[in-house]
């Protein structure tokens, strides 16, 4: 396995079983192209030595961070009062207070919660952009065209409106129900048949939360844990190798029982955890990618050593929000002579890791 630069996506289509989220054959960004297109939002917010500039960016970062994780539409945002409209305690954002028959509740995820919580404790933010996020909706379709367009996708793809839309198709192709993706993104008739009609509003309200707290903790960079997209599935006779493509752009290969593919319900497209224990990781102190049988091959550099008598524990940074933890014995530290900011490669096989699915 190569680590490589991601590449841009293309885009995919949204499928008649979306429902109403996106019409048949309209093309739509998927989770990793989302993540993509939010690192590049941060990344551009803090890309500026000029305090007031700075300020603006923040805010078009947090108008961005309102419609990716809550589906709402551009108008809302921009009538939203934060300091008013958001419970940090419920983790709730009310949109539409202006007009009492739009008036609307949404779950937040804890740590966007948090995140916004941090941005309002900057007094200079907290006083520009506190009352209301009021700007020129062009000027904010503007920067939202020129951060697609830096992450290589075509700009009306970065339109308020189609990030809306590939939000809706996110959460139902991680198996949100489609009454509650549709009360989420604002529907006025949401599909409340079938299984359906015995669920209220409120019900259908707490399966939302729940399912945005459980995405918000799958999606955090835990050492040692690998999230993406399941991109190749190559089945055997007993076992399957099952490909899965990170954030960052890294192919990790895990091989599983067939059992396993058809209980887990694998297929690509499908959004996966790959997960290898530390000890089962091993070390090469080289700059070019060593010559071994193990499929998984990740290049990095040592950012902190911890050392005990017998066995060291070693943090590497892998890529722009990954870590991985390796632990080997002590002598083969002094063996290799590593040190902090030594590049190295993380090799680790197939057969070492568990896969997992939400």
């Amino acid at each position: 396995m190569k680590a490589s630069h991601t590449p841009a996506p293309r885009p995919s289509s949204g499928h008649a079983d979306h429902g109403r989220i996106v019409e048949e054959g309209q093309p739509c960004l998927d989770s990793l192209q989302l993540e993509h297109l939010e690192r590049e939002f941060r990344t551009w917010a803090k890309d500026s030595k000029r305090a007031d500039v700075t300020i603006s960016r923040k805010r078009i970062l947090l108008i961005f961070l309102l419609i990716r994780h809550t589906g709402a539409k551009l108008h809302e945002v921009l009538d939203l009062n934060p300091l008013a409209d958001i419970d940090h305690d419920r983790l709730i954002v009310t949109f539409g207070k202006s007009i009492p028959e739009q008036v609307r509740s949404v779950p937040l995820a804890h740590p966007l919660a948090l995140e916004i919580r941090d941005m309002f404790a900057d007094e200079a933010f907290r006083n520009t952009a506190g009352q209301a996020l009021g700007v020129d909706p062009a000027f904010v379709r503007r920067k939202f065209y020129e951060r697609a367009l830096a992450c290589g996708f075509p700009k009306t793809l970065g339109s308020p409106e189609m990030i809306r839309k590939s939000r809706g198709v996110e959460l139902m192709q991680s198996n949100m129900p489609l009454p509650a993706v549709q009360m989420y993104l604002g529907h006025s008739t949401p599909n409340l048949t079938s299984a359906f009609v015995s669920f209220s509003e409120d019900e259908i309200r707490a399966i939302t939360s729940s399912f945005l707290q459980r995405e918000s903790h799958r999606k955090t960079s835990a050492r040692n844990s690998f999230f993406g997209k399941i991109t190749g599935i190559r089945p055997a006779d007993i076992q399957a190798e099952v490909e899965l493509t990170t954030l960052d752009g890294q192919i990790i290969s895990s091989v599983i029982t067939l059992d396993s593919l058809h209980r887990l319900g694998l297929k690509t497209g499908r959004l996966a955890t790959v997960e290898v224990k530390a000890p089962w990781v091993t070390l090469y102190k080289t700059e070019k990618e060593p010559l071994c049988t193990a499929e998984n091959r990740i290049p990095g550099v040592i950012t902190r050593i911890k050392r005990g008598r017998v066995n060291t524990e070693y943090v590497l940074r892998i890529g722009p929000d990954t870590e991985l933890c390796v632990i080997t014995t002590t002598d083969s530290l002094r063996r290799l002579e590593l040190q902090e900011r030594d590049s190295v490669w993380a090799v680790f096989g197939s057969y070492a890791t568990i896969l997992r699915v939400d």
